[in-house]
């Protein structure tokens, strides 16, 4: 599938050319790149430096890399565009660019690579250099160095913590930000970034938060992502049910939703025409994009008298939705991933492949992620005392949340904005029918509910549907 030219360009010019960048702390010069295409036109770039962990003032340092795309004329003051993952660079944010400047007029927007991410220091610093066999990506036996390196250099491995990047963050916008007005906007594993470094003891004072794809509370144990696939299933069966409603849709399918496609999963000639011979998983993921998902019930139907021709169309809406992080994974860290997931968002270390497929019989839409985490414990970091704790002071948050995401799941943002709103002003909007990253997937209710709570940030709870 062919990426969108824009993002193409933008992910080569950063991935492929030296980015000049000025050596001292907080001094941001013309990127190299600010050429290369519309969406890096005019940013400025900067690498700045970080304790590699506070508690140790000897472990080194860590370099973190910054970019800048400045307001035209007066700026208002800084918007800090926090990526999601963990392992997600800012570069998932560059071709957002245009809707950001209408959401924030007259604001700086500065995108930093999370320590371990893009181009600020790699988790594996040689298997994860441009100039590797893979580049960024590993790549072959890249794949065993790599992680026999994480755990044979276990103290520098666990000083890639949550609350290490949250100090980052806030030593970042010390530096760059200080004495402006100061807006944070974290997506998805953003947030939880966000909310740690309101926490730790150095918070940077900001002006006001935005969540966009709000995590669940951190000691809740029924979202986290051993339990992916049962928050893809209760999106997925929303989908059937509404197709239920719906007397033509039900009668396509010859009656329950539920039914047809429990009968279409269990028969194995037809669970064979998908994908891996896995149609769970391939459903799950089709809940990613509004568009694949409108086609459920359709490729359902098809199934039932042997036309696969609207799974082929639900396929490649994915794959066209998918294009653009496709591009992005060049940026983003695996072992990264594999590190945070296992450390701080797995409530059962000791999963198993057997409770996996147990607990999957039950289910018509699954996910892969619990299936990666099984063996991570290996590598995983003690939680610290920052992990599970609320803020015990906020400035106003705006939460932007679709109430079919399956990834960070309706119910578990409202129980997270409900504590948060005991530390300040909570403003929780409902996005009907968005997916996941609210930004990317429902553009005009996130511009419109972003510049309505700059304008007056007061509490309550909203519905925007477009």
């Amino acid at each position: 599938m062919q990426i969108p030219t824009v993002f193409a360009a933008v992910t080569a010019a950063v991935f492929a050319l030296p980015v000049a960048v000025q050596a001292s702390d907080g001094d941001f010069m013309p990127c190299r790149d600010a050429a290369v295409g519309e969406a890096l036109e005019g940013s400025l770039c900067a690498t700045m430096q970080a304790p590699l962990d506070p508690a140790v003032p000897e472990a080194g340092q860590v370099d973190l890399f910054v970019r800048k795309f400045p307001a035209p004329g007066v700026s208002k003051g800084d918007v800090w565009l926090i990526a999601g993952g963990p392992g997600e660079a800012g570069v998932s944010f560059y071709p957002l660019i245009d809707r950001l400047r209408t959401a924030f007029p007259g604001y700086d927007l500065i995108i930093p690579d999370h320590r371990g991410t893009g181009l600020s220091s790699r988790l594996c610093v040689e298997e994860e250099a441009e100039t590797s066999p893979g580049g960024y990506q590993l790549e072959g036996a890249e794949w065993k160095t790599c992680f026999d390196l994480l755990n044979s250099r276990s103290a520098r491995t666990q000083a890639f913590t949550i609350t290490n990047a949250a100090h980052d963050l806030n030593g970042l916008i010390g530096q760059v930000s200080a004495g402006r007005k100061t807006v944070l906007y974290g997506v998805s594993y953003g947030t939880q970034l966000v909310l740690r470094s309101r926490v730790v003891a150095d918070a940077a004072p900001v002006d006001s938060i935005i969540l966009d794809s709000l995590i669940p509370p951190e000691t809740d144990e029924v979202w986290d992502l051993s339990r992916r696939s049962q928050v893809v299933d209760a999106v997925g069966r929303q989908v059937l049910t509404e197709c239920d409603r719906d007397a033509d849709c039900r009668q396509r399918l010859g009656g329950s939703a539920v039914d047809a496609l429990k009968a279409l999963e269990q028969d194995p000639e037809m669970a064979a025409k998908f994908p891996g011979g896995r149609p769970k998983l391939v459903f799950g993921a089709l809940l990613n994009s509004q568009d694949a998902r409108a086609l459920i019930p359709d490729v359902i139907a098809g199934a039932r008298v042997g036309d696969w021709s609207k799974l082929e169309v639900a396929r490649g809406r994915l794959e066209r939705f998918g294009a653009p992080f496709e591009a992005a994974q060049a940026a983003s860290s695996i072992p990264l991933v594999s590190l945070i997931s296992a450390s701080e968002n797995n409530a059962r270390p000791n999963l198993t492949r057997d409770m996996i497929t147990a607990e999957e019989a039950e289910l018509l839409f699954t996910s892969s992620i619990p299936s990666q985490l099984i063996g991570g414990a290996s590598l995983a970091y003690p939680r610290d005392a920052a992990f599970g704790v609320t803020p015990r002071s906020m400035p106003p948050v705006l939460v932007l949340q679709g109430d079919m995401d399956p990834k960070t799941p309706y119910a578990g943002a409202l129980a997270h904005a409900e504590r948060l709103s005991r530390a300040g002003v909570v403003r929780f909007v409902r996005i009907e029918g968005a997916p996941h990253f609210v930004l990317l997937t429902a553009e005009a209710c996130a511009v419109e509910e972003i510049q309505a709570f700059s304008a007056s940030p007061s509490p309550g709870e909203r519905t925007c549907a477009k």
